[in-house]
């Protein structure tokens, strides 16, 4: 009977164990594979299965409100794309029923283990998204940067390394053993390790690491800081309101228009302004309206940027939802008769006496 050479012999013992490493390391995975995409899934499957008013643009749970609330602390350029879709009705429509469909099927495709890392890579480029988009939010904590960081540090152990225990990539390995041998299974499945040396691979794992770190910290210490800076609330508040004034003018009528933006605060509560008063040079008060008069502005007066979170009267002065933005109209008062030379201010006053100003142009 012929013998393999020691040396054979010696390279098979040493694969079998690298196999064998490997399968104990996707077991050991199972899990962090499964809960992946069970998040991701529960966020899609609550819009089609359990939660379908989200997806109904007629629903008080129409998703069109959460991404408003979003949009003034969203990352790279997206508070203007949230803008434009907000504005173009199919856009948005047809966006949100993406987004909901990929977390779904991607979500239950890292579930069972299907095609796992190209779940995984799906998995980190939703998570990036969410972060940039939701990830400054969170009234004590950045809750919602918080799970997307986590996810995309899983997402991307998940690509490196398969996560291939108890998965249909198993499955398809073993009816069909030609596929270790495609190159497309090897980088998209989970059952088998990368088609790199081990140089490439530690090359490749090292630029994710280098990603993940510096995307994750670096948006924390933006949004907070405590990394290289004390901490802070952040560029955007998530808990305090805020009102920024622009294209204010008086009127030859009397009537003061003008322009604001919700664009700090929390969206679990609205915020009500109260007081709206017009100052002279000297600071002193030239008209006023309060919260009995503003509470009686009809709805004419309200020219809302969105059809979602708006501006509109309510039974304590104008009140708001996060991310409305509006033109508003003041009817004049009985002291309304302003030179034109005057330099006038506009300042609103919320419920809890933060007051915002902005300089009024005459049109008179």
């Amino acid at each position: 009977m012929a013998t393999l050479p020691l040396e054979a012999t010696t390279v098979g013992a040493q694969r079998n164990d690298a196999l064998r490493s490997w399968r104990l390391a996707g077991v050991a995975l199972a899990v962090t594979r499964f809960i992946q995409g069970f998040i991701y899934w529960g966020g899609g499957s609550r819009r089609f299965i359990y939660g379908p008013s989200k997806l109904d643009p007629h629903a008080p749970h129409w998703m069109a409100y959460k991404f408003q609330t979003a949009m003034p602390g969203a990352l790279f350029g997206l508070d203007h794309l949230i803008a434009f879709m907000l504005q173009h009705f199919y856009v948005l429509y047809v966006g949100v029923i993406v987004f909901s469909a990929v977390e779904l099927v991607f979500g239950l495709m890292l579930m069972v283990g299907l095609v796992t890392r190209l779940g995984a890579l799906v998995s980190m480029l939703l998570s990036v998204v969410l972060m940039a988009l939701f990830g400054w939010q969170g009234a004590t904590c950045i809750d919602e940067w918080t799970m997307a960081a986590c996810n995309l540090a899983m997402g991307t152990t998940l690509l490196l390394a398969g996560g291939s225990a108890y998965s249909i990539d198993n499955v398809l390995l073993r009816i069909r053993p030609a596929l270790s041998g495609k190159a497309w299974f090897q980088w998209m499945g989970g059952s088998l390790p990368l088609p790199q040396s081990d140089r490439a691979y530690r090359t490749l794992a090292l630029a994710l690491f280098a990603f993940v770190a510096a995307y994750n910290i670096g948006t924390y210490s933006y949004f907070r800081g405590s990394v290289v800076t004390p901490f802070h609330g952040g560029p955007v508040s998530p808990t305090v309101h805020h009102l920024t004034m622009r294209d204010g003018k008086l009127l030859a009528g009397g009537q003061v228009r003008f322009h604001v933006y919700l664009d700090a605060g929390t969206p679990e509560a609205p915020v009500h302004v109260v007081e709206a008063a017009l100052l002279g040079p000297d600071q002193t008060v030239i008209e006023h309206w309060d919260a009995a008069a503003l509470s009686k502005l009809p709805k004419g007066a309200f020219s809302n940027d969105f059809a979602y979170n708006q501006f509109a009267a309510g039974p304590y002065g104008i009140r708001a939802s996060m991310g409305a933005a509006a033109t508003i109209t003041l009817p004049p008062g009985p002291h309304s008769n302003v030179s034109p030379e005057t330099r006038v201010t506009l300042r609103l006053t919320d419920v809890d006496g933060r007051s915002f100003t902005t300089q009024l142009e005459s049109t008179g």
